[in-house]
């Protein structure tokens, strides 16, 4: 007697059903979103349109201002002050370049070399967040006076002499010069520039230098082919949070400048607040906004990276 084995013929294969979810639940990223959205508008955008408003508007503060349309203020505002737009694109890019050059290597020793110091340094970073910007300032005022150490110092190294011909510094004085002002932009917006810098370079993952070298690269070939390259978000980040708010400050011209060392943002200050013509000072605050706008466009694009830390 013989049993015939018959397989059968497999089913259909059931294809699982995906569940949509629903109308509750896909609208719950934006409910997340709404509080940071109503901040944006009530805080940013809005006090932009009213801005906006102001720069065409004509009158005086007796008589009242009205919306007249008045594009006029603008190239009026541009012909006057451009020596001011002109000096404060100038310091807020060598407080810039300056605080990429301290930064670079700190950030660099902190994320690669600090060991058990590395939270210890990050604090040291960011401690002149504990006190006030305006206190941070007013100390440069006793650090860069005519009879301080520092200045004695550059005095003895004669650094001084080639300031003092570039026209930065007055002879052997350094205070209400645009050396001052510089050095006070590049101390407070310093930690802007360490942070992201150190953000940057610890994502770097440590087996890239040791393929590096593996392949007989000096340090300064893996610096120059590895870790910079790696590091461009963090500087591209850094260089941003310097340059943008640098080239609107008024604090450090106004405690450590002169009348001659006045940026822009001082005159905006002195327009709103002491002539009380709001419509150049909302002009004058529009132009830099779009001349700090299409630096920073052509600036990404010429960066080359898109992964900002």
């Amino acid at each position: 007697m013989t049993t015939t084995l018959t397989k059968e013929a497999p089913g259909p294969v059931e294809e699982p059903v995906l569940r949509r979810p629903s109308a509750r639940k896909r609208l719950v990223p934006y409910w997340l979103l709404l509080p940071g959205i109503l901040w944006l508008v009530v805080f940013f955008a809005l006090p932009l349109v009213y801005q906006a408003s102001t720069s065409v508007q004509t009158g005086s503060l007796e008589e009242g201002f009205q919306v007249t349309w008045h594009f006029r203020t603008y190239l009026d505002a541009f012909t006057e002050y451009w020596p001011q737009l002109v000096t404060s694109l100038l310091y807020a890019g060598t407080a810039t370049v300056l605080c990429l050059l301290l930064g670079y290597p700190l950030a660099y020793l902190i994320a690669f070399k600090a060991g058990r110091w590395r939270n210890l340094l990050l604090v040291l970073v960011i401690a002149p967040f504990f006190t006030s910007f305006l206190i941070r300032t007013l100390a440069w005022k006793t650090i860069l006076a005519d009879d301080s150490l520092v200045v004695d110092v550059l005095n003895a190294l004669h650094v001084l002499d080639v300031t003092s011909w570039l026209g930065w510094t007055e002879g052997e004085r350094v205070l209400a010069t645009p050396m001052a002002v510089v050095c006070g932009l590049t101390y407070n917006f310093l930690p802007f520039m360490i942070l992201p810098l150190y953000t940057s370079l610890e994502r770097i993952d440590g087996r890239l230098h040791e393929a590096a070298q593996d392949l007989y690269a000096s340090p300064a070939t893996t610096f120059r082919k590895v870790t910079f390259p790696l590091s461009m978000p963090g500087v591209v980040s850094g260089t941003l949070l310097t340059f943008i708010p640098a080239s609107g400050d008024y604090v450090n011209a106004e405690l450590l400048g002169s009348t001659d060392t006045k940026m822009i943002g001082n005159v905006i200050q002195s327009q709103f607040l002491r002539v009380l013509d709001y419509p150049t000072a909302a002009a004058l605050s529009f132009i830099l906004m779009a001349i700090v706008l299409l630096m920073v466009t052509v600036y990404i694009r010429k960066a080359g990276t898109e992964d900002l830390v």
